[in-house]
């Protein structure tokens, strides 16, 4: 069941560095996608863009404060505040992080991984099962980029995911950069991770660009760091994704160093021409 309401193409993520250049003319982009802290003000310009975005394109809310892999209780004030924000601008999808990023009231500014346990897995599907009650919506968990592993963890991430979706009803976003990076961090292949992954339950993609490094010890190591053009290695894993399950809404993520316009664009153009490829070869036979 694909819970996303957003059209079936390429979207981007909002700056609103670009708003001059998207308001001057129509855009050949599917829908826009914005964090949704940065709206839970009381309005001015942010959102003046974000009304003109609304009335214009189908619009996603991407969530990174909900805490929800956390073992504490969900922030209520801050649910609060996401739900008059969905109220408001009723987006077609909001989707959030498996991953917690706040602890004792103070916020760490980072998407920190848990070990994936039965624990876990209760204290998740609890989490989801209240955001979801509040908002009056399904929303779409995106698997994480990590950098560690836990020794407790007893449950692979792709069954972890599915046993969420199942006992909650969400959906899935699949963030292919995100298991790109997670791969080469633990050497597994990110192929036979995508095998595994339940397709079948993604409502929405994210595609992003990161960084290569090494660690304390040398090692090497890939950052999540959205601020960098996709390598042909993350788009070769998004086509064969996409080959398999035909065309799912699809999100270019630039968050920092972020380019004009129209290189962002470019990006998204790049991916709707693999939707649009994988559209064409899905009615092939049908035509035929």
């Amino acid at each position: 069941m694909r819970v996303s309401r957003l059209p079936l193409s390429a979207g981007a993520g909002f700056k609103p560095e670009h708003f001059a250049a998207i308001s001057a003319a129509p855009q050949p982009i599917g829908f826009f996608e914005v964090h949704a802290e940065n709206y839970m003000g009381a309005g001015g310009i942010p959102h003046a863009q974000l009304r003109f975005l609304r009335e214009n394109y189908a619009l996603s809310l991407h969530g990174i404060g909900l805490n929800i892999g956390s073992g504490e209780p969900l922030d209520r004030t801050h649910l609060a505040r996401l739900k008059r924000l969905c109220n408001v601008y009723q987006p077609e999808c909001f989707s959030e992080h498996l991953a917690w990023s706040s602890h004792g009231g103070f916020f760490l500014s980072d998407l920190l991984p848990l070990p994936y346990t039965e624990a876990t897995l209760t204290s998740v599907i609890d989490h989801i099962d209240e955001a979801q009650s509040t908002l009056g919506r399904r929303l779409l968990l995106e698997n994480p980029a990590t950098y560690v592993r836990f020794a407790q963890s007893a449950i692979p991430e792709t069954e972890f995911l599915q046993e969420i979706a199942r006992a909650t009803g969400c959906g899935l976003l699949l963030d292919v950069n995100n298991v790109f990076v997670s791969a080469r961090n633990h050497d597994f292949d990110a192929s036979t991770y995508l095998e595994a992954f339940p397709l079948d339950l993604v409502g929405e993609i994210h595609l992003a660009g990161h960084f290569k490094t090494t660690d304390d010890i040398g090692s090497p190591l890939c950052i999540d760091a959205h601020g960098s053009p996709i390598i042909a290695d993350v788009f070769a894993l998004f086509e064969r994704v996409i080959a398999r399950v035909g065309p799912l809404p699809t999100l270019i993520e630039w968050d920092n160093d972020v380019p004009e316009w129209p290189v962002l664009r470019a990006e998204a153009l790049a991916a709707q021409r693999c939707l649009d490829l994988a559209k064409s070869r899905r009615a092939a036979p049908a035509a035929a």
